[in-house]
């Protein structure tokens, strides 16, 4: 193991169980990708440009928004 996974891993240590879970969720989801790992496609770059252009114009979602777009990723 690397000296900067075992520095995260000391880290995480502190964590809520709840936070614990979700950094072992996305490692998990990390190693599903396989060796090549993740390239994001031009539709995703070109989505995540659109978001940070919108959170740099002061746009953001209410709460209720919030809230609903959560309701979907936990199903």
């Amino acid at each position: 193991m690397t000296d900067l996974m075992e520095k995260a891993l000391a880290t995480v240590r502190s964590w809520t169980d709840e936070q614990q879970d979700e950094a072992a969720q996305i490692l998990l989801a990390l190693g599903q990708l396989g060796p090549e790992g993740y390239r994001a496609s031009d539709d995703e770059l070109r989505a995540v440009d659109e978001a940070l252009a919108q959170i740099e114009s002061g746009a953001h979602a209410s709460e209720a928004e919030i809230e609903a777009a959560h309701a979907r990723f936990r199903r």
